[in-house]
């Protein structure tokens, strides 16, 4: 009995990451349905709640690892893998049908091809990197996945901004991931304000944004976000 609870105990974080996995496949699924409706919402807009879906199980994965002290190597990679699906393809097929749908220019939206691929180099640099337990090197891939959340938002509000923009967001994000800069981790490790002061900035920066743009302040938040890492690190320098 005690083994199998041992056994049970060493699934469920897993399990979670499975989840993850799950659904940022539903999210790339839905990315090419974008247009139309399942209930009273548009495929994308399912799309971007299974990213969110993705976001929570990526979160309670780690939580329930260190929770039932339940860490194994397999994990690791499979947390990785998924992360990939869910926050580097998934939304990259979004920006890539989005792309289809408003750009101009013949075969435009294959760029968004970079997202993934610079993922995969975040999250490999990640794996082997033992200096990023508080803070990244480079922008966190779900944060990306929610920059790129934004700006589908931002078309559906207000409109699409053109094929030279797009690229360069997307070259610029693509490259904020596997770039240098030291950014710092959103967990919080108590609650004072000193500890945490760029952290309750950019949650409260966050609930504005959303409140005044809805989910095109998810994009408003990851632009200030890389704003304040940049800056807070070269004030330390």
């Amino acid at each position: 009995m005690i083994h199998l609870l041992r056994r049970i105990k060493s699934i469920i974080p897993n399990a979670l990451t499975c989840c993850n996995l799950l659904s940022g496949c539903v999210a790339i699924i839905m990315a090419f349905s974008s247009t139309e409706y399942f209930g009273s919402l548009t495929g994308a807009q399912w799309a971007y709640i299974m990213i969110g879906c993705a976001a929570v199980f990526d979160f309670a994965d780690g939580a329930s690892a260190r929770l039932l002290k339940a860490y194994s190597l397999i994990g690791k990679e499979l947390d990785s893998l998924s992360d990939l699906v869910s926050f580097g393809v998934a939304p990259a097929m979004l920006m890539y049908n989005l792309m289809e749908q408003y750009g101009t220019y013949p075969c435009v939206e294959w760029i968004t091809l970079m997202i993934p691929v610079c993922g995969a180099l975040r999250l490999a640099k990640f794996n082997v990197d033992q200096n990023q337990a508080t803070t990244f090197t480079g922008l966190p891939i779900p944060a990306n996945a929610l920059f790129w959340i934004g700006m589908g938002g931002f078309v559906t509000r207000y409109s699409y901004p053109g094929d030279v923009v797009m690229c360069i967001l997307i070259i610029l994000l693509s490259l904020a991931m596997v770039c240098r800069v030291r950014m710092f981790s959103l967990k919080f490790k108590d609650f004072k304000l000193r500890s945490n002061f760029r952290r309750y900035v950019l949650l409260l920066a966050a609930a504005v944004f959303l409140c005044i743009y809805g989910v095109a302040g998810l994009a408003w938040t990851i632009l200030l976000y890389m704003l304040i890492a940049f800056f807070g690190r070269k004030q330390e320098e």
